[in-house]
């Protein structure tokens, strides 16, 4: 704006000697003095806005500097949390059984395992006492850490339960884990906490010398398959941990035969999203898959499985921790 005023200023200045009767010494200067004015304000002009644009580019330079230092800042944290949940992982494996113990008491037998968030909400276990093989899996509330630390919580109980109290009825397993959960998570011991999770879970106890099984869950069914047909033993509908009143859990005692196949599993496979109408696998589904291979070699069951709700998954993102347990309760381990 300034250097157009004097621009024209000048010019004003400029016509007016120009018209008048002025030796051209003097038009030859006024020429000179004009242009030089012109240069200069051109230049003072064209320095501002340099300096502008130079003090622009340090502030967007220093602003990439921050983002570039943030960016190596989250990168860093994120390495390190996922190096503290891989380590956590290896933990949480050492305390499962690997699927090479699990054929120690039952020789056909998988275990498809496939955490949703590294570490699992789900979790199995299997035991021996006084002739009889427990089997239990369970589905924690929530998946990631939080589960994981529950899942500790309740393999903790039902060892102790087992091993220790010489509980060998399921529904007085579960009633036991049920407490300890309420009592581990109470609102008196924890001030200002309230903590509304829990579990749901199946538990079976295998007699192979009587040929009988007993089975108890809370929300978990229990798929038998015998001579082609699909028999499901439901669970009560009463979460682990979240029954104050004490409401009993149901025996089912059932006689097993040679061929039997029993399938134990969490919600993650039924409750996965993909298809071509992306929807739910559900349970009907998930019941004509275990029809279709209950008959294969157990490794190629599992192995079916993982195939199967990977292209039913598509490019969806795993919704939980999914666990599928398959067994012949009558086959000899390997010892």
């Amino acid at each position: 704006m300034g250097l157009l005023y004097l621009t024209y200023n000048y010019s004003l200045v400029a016509d007016h000697v120009l018209t008048s009767n002025t030796d051209s010494p003097y038009r030859f200067i006024l020429y000179g003095a004009l242009i030089i004015a012109f240069v200069y304000l051109l230049v003072m002009s064209q320095n501002r806005r340099l300096i502008k644009t130079r003090r622009l580019l340090k502030e967007k330079e220093q602003a990439l500097e921050l983002i570039a230092y943030q960016k190596i800042e989250l990168e860093l944290r994120d390495k390190n949390i996922t190096d503290s949940l891989i380590y956590a992982q290896r933990i949480q494996e050492a305390l499962l059984p690997s699927e090479t113990y699990f054929r120690k008491h039952f020789e056909d037998a998988f275990i498809f395992f496939k955490p949703k968030d590294i570490v699992s909400g789900d979790f199995y276990w299997i035991g021996e006492k006084d002739g009889k093989v427990f089997v239990v899996a369970a589905d924690c509330t929530g998946h990631g850490v939080p589960g994981a630390l529950m899942s500790m919580i309740g393999l903790e109980i039902i060892e102790k339960t087992i091993n220790e109290d010489n509980i060998e009825i399921p529904s007085q397993i579960l009633a036991i884990l049920n407490k300890g959960l309420e009592k581990t998570f109470s609102s008196e011991k924890n001030i200002g906490t309230i903590i509304r999770d829990g579990m749901d879970i199946g538990l079976c106890i295998i007699d192979k010398k009587r040929k009988k099984l007993l089975y108890a869950g809370a929300f978990f069914p229990l798929y038998l398959i015998r001579n082609n047909s699909l028999t499901e033993i439901k669970g009560n509908k009463i979460i682990i941990g979240m029954n104050p009143e004490g409401i009993p859990y149901t025996d089912h005692e059932l006689n097993l035969m040679d061929e039997d196949i029993l399938y134990i599993f969490s919600d993650g496979y039924i409750d996965q999203f993909g298809g071509s109408e992306n929807k739910k696998f559900m349970y009907r589904r998930f019941r004509y898959l275990l029809l279709k291979i209950h008959l294969f070699p157990v490794n190629d069951q599992k192995a079916i499985l993982d195939e199967y709700i990977k292209n039913w998954m598509g490019r969806n993102v795993q919704v939980d921790d999914v666990m599928v347990i398959g067994f012949r309760p009558l086959s000899t381990g390997s010892k």
